[in-house]
């Protein structure tokens, strides 16, 4: 006769289970569950260790899948995506200990993101690991990190009948889940849908310089500033672009953003010199600050808030440099942050933590500030020439200056982790848990001394700036930590990025 397998028995003990002994009195399955959806990790394991009744409760997929969720793990998964949702939030833990602790040490692979040589960098953005630049030659390119395909496709302006001869550089460009936009110094703007083509869908025309670019975090709005002049443009319902809003602004803008999730007609918040607006459709004019003679410096914008640095008139006055705290729907100066003797140059908003602003400064520091308090949490004494871009999450700072070093901080201990140095401005960065993203753009587009049109290219190496790329998941570690060069197929017969001829092609290991 078979023995009986004491597995299966144990799955059909579970499955039979009506009610649970709660000390003197039985409770039905279903209740018990509810009372056992309270506690957390260390006490389900304690229960699971009383009897084993309570363990099968104290294990079940719905609580864990539930802490799971909680923690912010597998959000776009359903509970019957995985068999046991102990082991996958266990397995979670894991890898972000393996993420931070790559993080620290800077373990992973660092990728620069090419482009043919001469071609100075203008802009860059990137939304979830897809980053996108612009280059004096016109040109604007993608390249989608999270596969790690760096044959970057060209978007292709439209070109009109008289547009023979090089193109206008690129002033700005801007990136989200599903568009990309590019402003042109001549004043056009073109939009492209990242699920169509290369093609634009959309394209319209500013008779100036344009000085500002925005575009939704989410959707299809785009808003630019030329002149005295916002204008912002979205599709209406059969997807045909429009120009949804107007607004007419008494001095030059210098900071433009969209305030995302907002429901109706977008909301633009413009900084133009020492006044900053807040334009919505149905109150076009509306100043949310201004003081005469001093002139806004920095600007980012949440759902709910808007921060921005303001240039005081000095000590003598006791008007010091701050950050000002605006809500947005009271138009309430809700806080007044720092008392510096620099500018603060930027300041970072929306990808911190709740109730916590990261801000860099011309005095070199970078400045964390908790929103329940006046002073600043810590300070930390980070770039030689001034601090030029700056973001942080629950544990670290990456932080990029004026002299072109990228500093990555542990927050809490208030000290340094790494750097890297690369020889122009930093001026954009992005991280997520797992990546990093940074940009050195040159202030110089038309270097004294060298023509783009040159036949030798060699020689604008040191003037085109550069995009690194960092990946600390061990998903990628394995592959990616092999060298690009390394990594070369045989299409390829140029090494490196100084104009070396080969006559070998390189291997595809």
């Amino acid at each position: 006769m078979r023995k009986p397998n004491r597995f299966s028995f144990f799955f059909s003990f579970q499955n039979e289970i009506n009610e649970v002994p709660f000390f003197d009195i039985q409770l039905p399955y279903e209740l018990a569950l509810k009372i056992f959806q309270y506690l957390g990790k260390a006490e389900l394991g304690r229960c699971a260790q009383v009897s084993r009744t309570w363990k099968v409760l104290a294990e079940d997929e719905v609580l864990w899948y539930r802490l799971c969720q909680q923690e912010g793990y597998l959000l776009d998964k359903s509970i019957s995506d995985h068999s046991c949702w102990k082991f996958a939030l266990k397995d979670c833990r894991a890898k972000e200990r393996t993420l931070r602790t790559n993080w620290k040490n800077r373990i992973g692979a660092v990728s620069q993101l090419q482009y043919e040589l001469g071609k100075i960098l203008c802009d860059v953005h990137s939304r979830d690991g897809v980053v996108i630049a612009g280059y004096t030659s016109g040109e604007v390119r993608l390249w989608d990190t999270r596969t790690w395909d760096y044959t970057a496709p060209i978007l292709e302006p439209v070109h009109g009948p008289g547009d023979a001869g090089p193109q206008p550089h690129v002033s700005f460009v801007r990136i989200n889940s599903s568009l990309a936009v590019a402003a042109y110094e001549d004043g056009t703007i073109s939009v492209w849908s990242l699920m169509i083509g290369r093609e634009p869908i959309h394209r319209y025309q500013h008779n100036q310089r344009i000085q500002a670019l925005a575009l939704g975090s989410e959707g299809a709005t785009v808003a630019t500033a030329s002149g005295f002049e916002v204008k912002v443009e979205s599709p209406d319902d059969r997807g045909f672009w429009q120009t949804t809003e107007t607004f007419e602004i008494q001095k030059l803008v210098n900071f433009l953003n969209l305030v995302p999730d907002v429901l109706g007609s977008p909301v633009a918040v413009a900084a133009a010199e020492d006044i900053v607006y807040l334009l919505k459709g149905e109150d076009p004019g509306k100043i949310l600050h201004s003081v005469y003679g001093q002139p806004v410096t920095c600007l980012d914008v949440s759902a709910h808030e808007a921060a921005f640095g303001v240039k005081g008139f000095g000590w003598l006055l006791n008007e010091p440099n701050q950050v000002f705290l605006y809500n947005l729907e009271t138009s309430q100066c809700l806080k007044k942050l720092g008392n510096s003797m620099g500018d603060f140059t930027c300041v970072n908003l929306q990808d911190s933590p709740p109730n916590m602003l990261v801000t860099g400064n011309k005095d070199r520091r970078v400045r964390v500030y908790d929103l329940r308090r006046s002073e600043s949490l810590c300070s930390l004494y980070a770039h030689r020439l001034g601090v030029s871009a700056v973001q942080m999450d629950d544990w670290k700072i990456v932080s990029g200056g004026e002299e072109g070093l990228v500093c990555v901080w542990d927050q809490r201990m208030g000290t340094k982790l790494w750097e890297m140095h690369a020889r122009h401005p930093v001026r954009y960065i992005w991280f997520n848990s797992h990546s990093l993203i940074t940009a050195n753009i040159p202030d110089e587009k038309t270097p004294r001394g060298a023509s783009i049109m040159d036949d030798d290219l060699t020689a604008h190496r040191k003037h085109r700036g550069i995009i690194y790329a960092y990946e600390f998941s061990v998903d990628q570690l394995a592959v990616e930590s092999v060298l690009p060069i390394c990594r070369s197929s045989y299409d390829e017969v140029t090494g490196y990025n100084y104009n070396i001829g080969l006559a070998v092609p390189y291997d595809n290991i």
